[in-house]
């Protein structure tokens, strides 16, 4: 995963600022949610607690709960403002539970969710092969972890800048890396999931104005993935009319590369894959359980 993303601290801090507006300017996590979403309809899944990681202003949390409505439905997320906007969103008969945490130290029991489900949330983790097993150890056996996330041809067009306009300062390539997706697999495969498919899809968002294109990427916290975001934008001229090179059929392209990715919760004991070998563990509970009796 990507070591030089921004702390944890001032992820949240970021998503903190921009939590009122966010809504206006999430038409991309909204869709992918909704194909997230569709995913799970084609799961036998009767969950009684989903976890959603990542949840931001709730809105694929209040999808989950329409959907299984029986379900008691967490939505967590570091940034305190986005767990205000679940709790105001939270109704009487349809409740959600905000809780604010890092994704990458979950302040959960082992073995406490039936369904895990994260809508572009774990891009902000440093360490996939961390965030795997600590995703393990609270989806119980049988239950079900679901995701997307981006991928390395997501923003790519700013990428592209610097050999469009044919300079290098400001316009070399200012986004962060993305994980690739077999990097991902192979990293729930390590973690002992049961069964984990992973995927890509290229969404491509289109801008008739560059202001929109940049306000879209503050507002949604995309702004973040670029190493040096307010010395970039300082020269928008420049970068309106480098930008505008790249027009297509009458729009400007922003293009996404999103992961899915699914894997079922293993049997306890299931081994993790580590430097050291593979790494079995057993709750005391278990143990005691599978002694026959004399």
């Amino acid at each position: 995963m990507n070591q030089d993303l921004p702390r944890p601290s001032s992820v949240g801090a970021a998503f903190d600022r921009v939590a009122e507006g966010y809504n206006q300017h999430a038409a991309l996590e909204q869709e992918v949610s909704s194909r997230l979403l569709e995913r799970l309809e084609f799961q036998r899944l009767a969950p009684q607690r989903i976890i959603d990681l990542g949840a931001g202003t709730g809105h694929s949390a209040r999808a989950l709960k329409r959907q299984f409505p029986r379900a008691e439905v967490i939505g967590l997320d570091l940034s305190l403002a986005m767990c205000r906007k679940v709790q105001h969103e939270s109704g009487l008969f349809r409740p959600l539970r905000p809780v604010c945490a890092d994704l990458a130290q979950l302040p959960l029991a082992g073995r406490c969710a039936d369904l895990l489900f994260s809508n572009l949330a774990l891009q902000w983790c440093t360490d996939f092969s961390a965030l795997a097993a600590g995703f393990r150890r609270v989806l119980r056996t049988g239950g079900l972890l679901v995701f997307s996330t981006l991928g390395p041809e997501s923003l790519r067009e700013f990428r592209l800048m610097s050999e469009v306009t044919g300079q290098h300062q400001p316009m070399s390539s200012p986004v962060r890396p993305f994980p690739d997706m077999h990097d991902i697999g192979d990293a729930l495969q390590a973690a002992g999931f049961a069964d984990p498919v992973v995927d890509s899809q290229i969404i491509t968002t289109g801008y008739q104005d560059f202001k929109r294109l940049l306000a879209d990427l503050e507002w949604t916290g995309a702004s973040n993935h670029f190493a040096n975001w307010p010395q970039w934008t300082a020269v928008t001229g420049s970068l309106a009319t480098g930008y505008e090179r790249l027009r297509r059929q009458g729009s400007l392209p922003v293009t996404w590369e999103i992961v899915f990715g699914a894997a079922f919760g293993p049997p306890e004991g299931q081994p993790i894959k580590t430097r050291e070998g593979d790494v079995a563990a057993f709750s005391v509970d278990s143990l005691r359980g599978s002694r026959r009796p004399r």
